[in-house]
């Protein structure tokens, strides 16, 4: 049996996980209390609301987001995305935040999800998740594309340096 991994984060109301984006709204839409005005005794009801942009907390980029003519995630077949073979790559951050080259062969890659693990989350809900992150270089994610990588991800604040307005990754 495959064993599936959860790298989610978990959101809370107001948690920012991009500086310069709104943390997300998270409140009641209904309350239970407010739901049994509305319906039979014995029965209550929450409904949530949550508000948000696409870019908090854990997430896929589509094509899309960098790509006008792009497919956006609602396009992308669910076997892109779940279910993959998997490939970690365990690169401790060790203060060189450019990352160019994996511990794999083009072949391994191939058809796989590759995931970056640099023990970078540890600083996940602190400032210092924003500053000073590793992400892999552009070299890197051109050699993945040519490798066949089915998607690829890191535990870090983007995949992309963000010290400049160039994103080679995305």
């Amino acid at each position: 049996m495959p064993t599936i991994v959860d790298l989610s984060h978990v959101l809370a109301d107001g948690t920012v996980t991009y500086p310069g984006l709104p943390g997300p709204v998270i409140s009641d839409h209904l309350s239970r209390t407010a739901s049994r005005e509305r319906y039979a005794p014995g029965y209550e009801f929450q409904i949530g609301r949550i508000e948000m942009v696409g870019n908090t907390g854990t997430y896929v980029d589509s094509p899309y987001h960098r790509y006008p003519g792009g497919k956006d995630l609602s396009e992308l077949p669910l076997s892109s995305l779940a279910n993959l073979d998997c490939l970690v790559a365990r690169v401790p951050f060790e203060g060189d935040r450019p990352i160019d080259r994996l511990p794999f062969t083009a072949g391994e890659v191939r058809g796989r999800a590759v995931v970056v693990h640099t023990g970078w989350d540890r600083h996940w809900r602190t400032p210092q998740y924003h500053e000073g992150h590793p992400y892999l270089t552009g070299e890197l994610a051109e050699w993945l594309v040519a490798a066949g990588a089915a998607l690829v991800g890191i535990d870090a604040f983007n995949i992309d340096g963000v010290d400049t307005g160039e994103r080679p990754v995305h």
